[in-house]
């Protein structure tokens, strides 16, 4: 939210905020079921773009998302999440 708060208050626009969610399953509901705009990652909605129950009207360049990773502890752990969680972290250091 601090994002979109920060690119609203960048472009001088004061929205009128009737559901704010996290979860992104009831972000997809939200955005097909009401009138207005929603923020939502285009890969969450990607059916209904696809098929034009949606519409992209604009893309928000410095808006992002934060993401993690968990997992529990292994006595032997599946070598491809290793390797995803390292790329992920070499990505996130650049």
């Amino acid at each position: 939210r601090t994002g979109f708060d920060a690119l609203v208050s960048r472009l001088g626009v004061r929205p009128h905020i009737v559901a704010e969610v996290d979860d992104m399953a009831m972000l997809r509901l939200v955005a097909r079921s009401h009138n207005g705009l929603a923020v939502v990652p285009p890969i969450v909605v990607k059916d209904e773009l696809d098929s034009g129950i949606l519409v992209e009207v604009a893309k928000l360049p410095g808006l992002e998302e934060t993401f993690f990773a968990i997992t529990s502890t292994r006595r032997f752990p599946n070598p491809l999440l290793t390797l995803v969680l390292h790329t992920g972290k070499a990505a996130g250091e650049s």
